[in-house]
């Protein structure tokens, strides 16, 4: 992935492991299970690294590659009432899916780097990349969608679900904080109160020694 702007700082070096690591599309690994696990461990990296982003950073502000302006003039051109935030698979892998989608990605080849090779997209924008929510596309599917889906406000989902747990979780913390404080303070109260008990029987029982000590002198 193609990171500049606000991407740059927090996950730049991450990113550019990743983008060396999908050196190669998956097809052309053949039918070696070892390799081909490696290769989807490497876009499972990529797709972790891009989530924590979007998590971190309100998607709307993200620019994924140098190009995404065209990217996304291109997309919603050709792909103008494509349904984005809930994704159906058919509208990327079906025949005539792939005839509409073919001219597109061409035209980004040679402007996007490793533009045809496979990446991870996710199918509901609001979920995480779990095994039901995930598709194999080409790179530039997936930018063509995530840059859609930040520019449109549809990853802002992941985002918000993101803090309001932080937020939550701080809240609970300083709750936590409250009550043990109060706990501490009731503590120290009974503490108090069993002092001064302790100290008036103590009087009380001089009190009374002084009495008798009177009431014999007395007699």
């Amino acid at each position: 992935m193609e990171a500049t702007g606000v991407t740059a700082e927090p996950v730049s070096g991450e990113l550019v492991s990743v983008a060396h690591a999908l050196s190669l599309p998956a097809e052309s690994y053949g039918n070696d299970p070892d390799i081909e696990m490696a290769w989807a461990m490497k876009a499972m990296q990529h797709a972790e690294v891009y989530y924590k982003l979007i998590s971190s950073v309100d998607p709307q502000f993200l620019k994924l590659t140098k190009v995404d302006d065209q990217i996304y003039s291109e997309f919603r051109k050709n792909f103008e009432k494509l349904r984005i935030d809930v994704l159906d698979p058919e509208e990327l892998k079906s025949e005539s899916a792939k005839e509409k989608w073919r001219p597109f990605c061409l035209k980004f080849d040679g402007i996007v780097e490793d533009f045809n090779y496979g990446t991870l997209l996710r199918l509901d924008c609001s979920q995480g990349y779990t095994e039901e929510n995930t598709i194999f596309a080409p790179r530039i599917q997936f930018f063509a969608v995530e840059i859609a889906r930040n520019r449109e406000g549809y990853n802002k989902a992941v985002y918000i679900s993101v803090h309001d747990k932080e937020v939550e979780k701080e809240g609970n913390h300083g709750r936590e904080k409250a009550d043990s404080g109060r706990a501490e303070e009731k503590g120290a109260k009974r503490e108090g109160e069993k002092v001064k008990t302790n100290k008036g029987e103590e009087k009380e029982k001089e009190a009374n020694k002084e009495i008798n000590k009177s009431s014999e002198t007395a007699m």
